[in-house]
């Protein structure tokens, strides 16, 4: 008798366990009542709420570069770099990398040197009087390195064109 009591039980165990949870499922079903006024109280805001013109990101859109001096730079493993600046704005630069112009803003450094950085793609510049190189922030990598424009590439060509003994002075 014990097997059938047993039995017995866990049989209404398991019927009050499905039961509850034909309940549970049915709560969760929105009527089609509700849907109805849900859709039309969103479409009611949505038409209630001005479209407002969406601000220019200085970081993510692309600067016009209209009247900005241009500077073609060549740097090594094929890779070019053109950089557009302004007179009336030494605060930004644009800076043309594998067809996509982006705007830069200068940081200040302890250097001397042109830094200039978009946070928002991991750009950075840096410029000296020698070369300048282009960094990837979010991937701790060089893009391009042993970029010159046309006068630092005579001054560099230069400076290897003199002879060995100028160079090197000994006491």
């Amino acid at each position: 008798m014990s097997i059938s009591k047993l039995f017995m039980a866990c049989s209404l165990a398991l019927a009050s366990l499905t039961l509850a949870a034909g309940a549970h499922a049915e709560g969760d079903v929105p009527t089609k009542k509700t849907v109805k006024k849900t859709a039309a109280k969103a479409g009611k805001k949505a038409a209630a709420k001005p479209v407002e013109p969406k601000a220019p990101n200085e970081e993510e859109d692309e600067p016009v570069v209209t009247n900005d001096n241009v500077t073609e730079f060549d740097c090594e493993l094929g890779n070019k770099i053109t950089i557009y600046t302004n007179a009336g704005d030494d605060g930004h630069i644009a800076l043309r990398w594998k067809k996509r112009l982006h705007r830069l803003t200068r940081v200040g450094t302890t250097t001397g040197a042109n830094r200039f950085e978009n946070k928002l793609y991991g750009l950075i510049w840096i410029g000296i009087p020698a070369k300048g190189m282009l960094l990837d922030s979010k991937l701790n990598r060089q893009l391009a390195n042993e970029c010159r424009d046309a006068e630092q590439v005579k001054s560099a060509a230069a400076v290897s064109n003199e002879p060995v003994s100028s160079k090197i002075t000994i006491q």
